[in-house]
């Protein structure tokens, strides 16, 4: 099995990688925005939309997986689960990954000794267990966390249950790992390390992932800078695209 990718649009190459529980049209609004500037790979994540039957086990086999499907030379831009990957693969010299969009990004998702702006481990241990009790219920819950916080929240989870219904559900498998990987992977003491032009873009009124992870994130980095965008929550790729857009436009620095 292959990973899905959608490529269209003319300009230098930028790679698209989503979130949790969801697919490449996730970036739709945002990419159609995009692909002006630049040659687009949306990728749908092992396990999700039109990428089945690729498993992994932690960020690092994910990543792997991913790799084959970035062209060398590219800039490289994820959102939540997609930023984890991200930043994993800056760091693969082979890759030769020129700049990095992080967009609801952090380092280490939940909360661990030296780090608070997270998430209590509790929260995923339940959406880890009520996984295996009812997978829809879960993925919706989580749904709802990812647009609290942000005005119209209603229809913004409207809008990702939409979306999300547009390409196969995923498999369980991928579902159980992915929260895996937030609960697990902590980059912390290699964000000193990416040296590319970065550019963080946060909702600030993101309740899934604070904003501090975010600013935080950005100035561990020497060369990243941090772009708060107001009313948004952890979905702002749905709900403030033309923002996202031009955040990410200058993603070369």
């Amino acid at each position: 099995m292959t990973l899905h990718v959608d490529r269209f649009g003319a300009g230098p190459d930028l790679v698209l990688l989503h979130g949790w529980a969801l697919h490449g049209g996730a970036w739709s609004e945002v990419a159609g925005r995009l692909a002006a500037r630049f040659r687009l790979h949306v990728i749908d994540l092992p396990g999700h939309g039109l990428s089945p039957g690729l498993p992994f086990t932690d960020l690092e086999s994910l990543a792997a997986q991913v790799a084959p499907a970035v062209p060398n030379g590219s800039a490289i831009c994820g959102w939540s689960l997609g930023a984890l990957v991200a930043m994993h693969l800056s760091t693969v010299a082979t890759l030769g990954i020129r700049a990095l969009g992080l967009v609801a990004a952090t380092p280490s998702f939940v909360t661990r000794e030296g780090w608070i702006s997270g998430i209590a481990p509790p929260v995923l241990e339940e959406f880890r267990r009520n996984l295996g009790l009812d997978r829809s219920a879960t993925v919706r819950a989580f749904l709802q966390l990812n647009a609290r916080g942000a005005s119209g929240a209603r229809a913004c989870v409207r809008r990702l249950e939409a979306m999300r219904d547009e390409r196969p559900a995923p498999a369980g498998v991928a579902l159980a790992a992915g929260l895996d990987v937030l609960a697990t992977a902590d980059l912390r003491a290699r964000t000193a390390a990416i040296a590319q032009p970065a550019v963080v873009i946060h909702g600030l009124r993101d309740e899934l992932v604070p904003a501090d992870a975010g600013r935080l994130l950005a100035a561990a980095m020497p060369n990243a800078r941090f772009v708060g965008i107001d009313d948004a929550a952890h979905a702002v790729l749905l709900t403030h695209a033309e923002a996202l857009t031009s955040a990410l436009e200058s993603i070369d620095g």
